[in-house]
């Protein structure tokens, strides 16, 4: 029997270097950074930009390809995933634009699959810390456009003055380097010894967050690095205070929920968002009345804010101003797949939810808490943004990656010691093999 005890190590291996410049390149991309503005600068889908996706698709189906041991490992994500492409796609078939449905269903399931090899390859601290690396990489793109080129990197009509850096507006710009910032607060909560970059990376996405003036962001900031933050602190204090802030924070969301569907004009004031100026609220009551002409299939994935939509263009009218999504995005999920789509992709997200709660007891700590702390995030981004089942679109992607790790079970703990305690364990026999020694030398003596 060994003396030594042995302590579980979940540790995952780190992907190499090539691979994770590969992952860090197609996140660039799903953010749409400086590719868009350069080769749709209307902000318009055109044929170039569609070929440009062509290769990432290939670089995808590789990665598929090349870890396709892993990849399996979270069928349960799988599943899911092809339940709702299914349905986006099942849609072309009432869909008032079918060929923008199947097109973006096609995208949709590139982006998704690659969602899903993101979580099950990048386990453990590596997802936070590929995304810290592609937060940084961008924000210092972003620094770059705007004092070398700063008719690119800074607003000159609308929002002028406000930084927007390698995208087209400053909300964009706020969010991915929101989702940065988490990132990089969760590298230094994890057990990574490796402090310079997160720090480094924290510094100049809260900057770039300001810079945008963006309230959006910041409160998406501020929520999630304070969740890690809140969550590491908790470690300190034992378990029984960890339940209990847990379970507050379950309560207090509970509550923000039912204020939002309440009272939705006090969560946009506190978005810096006033209802009676901005007009959200005109749009949401237009578009559930669109809803209601067709509440069980919608008007089709993505099909409902083309161009030449005539159901798009009688919101317009009816607002008064060109709208160009739902601001909200529960209720533009509504519009393509009905009251089926919307409840579908509810319960995707609260399994990321509820597997990423349940995960923290056990995996927390090495993984930094960024589950959670992203989740919050996507789920308060929601409420002002179309990120629910899109395609090509990073918040989406990090949600199902979230899923996909969650619903993997945990590697199979290999033995290691502990220094101090192997040190005591090997140091003991000796001393009491010298003390038998000496004892005997002691009787022989007399």
């Amino acid at each position: 029997m060994s003396l030594a005890r042995a302590e579980p190590d979940f540790s995952e291996p780190e992907p190499p270097w090539w691979e994770q410049a590969v992952v860090i390149a197609i996140i660039v991309m799903l953010t749409g950074a400086l590719i868009g503005p350069v080769f749709a600068p209307l902000q318009q889908e055109t044929p170039l930009l569609r070929l440009i996706w062509l290769p990432v698709y290939a670089v995808t189906l590789g990665l598929l390809a090349l870890r396709a041991d892993q990849v399996i490992r979270a069928w349960p994500a799988l599943i899911i995933l092809g339940l709702l492409v299914l349905h986006a796609y099942a849609s072309k078939y009432w869909s008032i634009d079918p060929g923008v449905t199947t097109r973006r269903t096609i995208a949709l399931l590139m982006s998704s699959l690659f969602a899903i090899y993101l979580g099950a390859v990048f386990r453990g601290k590596h997802l936070a810390r590929v995304l810290m690396l592609s937060g940084l990489i961008m924000g210092l793109g972003s620094l770059v456009m705007v004092f070398g080129f700063p008719r690119i990197g800074i607003h000159q009509y609308d929002n002028a003055g406000l930084w927007r850096g390698l995208w087209y507006e400053k909300n964009q710009m706020g969010l991915v380097m929101t989702a940065g910032a988490v990132a990089a607060a969760a590298c230094l909560a994890s057990q990574d010894p490796r402090r310079l970059l997160p720090a480094a990376t924290l510094a100049v996405s809260t900057l770039l967050v300001l810079a945008t003036q963006s309230k959006t962001s910041l409160l998406c900031l501020v929520l999630g690095v304070g969740i890690v933050a809140a969550l590491w602190a908790m470690r300190k204090g034992g378990p029984a205070m960890a339940v209990v802030c847990i379970w507050f924070g379950v309560v207090l969301t509970a509550i923000c929920l039912y204020v939002f569907i309440t009272e939705p004009a006090i969560v946009l004031k506190a978005l810096g968002k006033d209802p009676s100026l901005t007009g959200r609220t005109d749009i949401w009551a237009a578009l559930m009345r669109r809803v209601a002409d067709h509440p069980w299939t919608g008007f089709g994935y993505q099909a409902f804010w083309g161009r030449d939509s005539i159901p798009a263009e009688f919101i317009r009218r009816e607002t008064q101003w060109p709208v160009p999504s739902a601001h909200n995005g529960w209720i533009d999920l509504l519009v393509q797949l009905g009251w089926p789509g919307a409840i579908s992709v509810g319960l995707t997200v609260f399994a990321a939810f509820a597997t990423t709660l349940f995960r923290i007891p056990v995996a927390g700590a090495r993984e930094g808490y960024f589950g959670m702390a992203y989740f919050a995030v996507f789920l308060l981004l929601s409420l002002s943004e179309s990120v629910l089942l899109t395609n090509a679109n990073l918040p989406w992607t990090l949600l199902l990656a979230i899923l996909a790790r969650g619903l993997m079970p945990d590697p199979e703990p290999k033995a290691k010691l502990a220094p101090e305690r192997s040190r005591a364990y090997l140091t003991r026999p000796r001393i009491a093999s010298q003390y038998a020694h000496g004892s005997r030398r002691s009787v022989l003596l007399r």
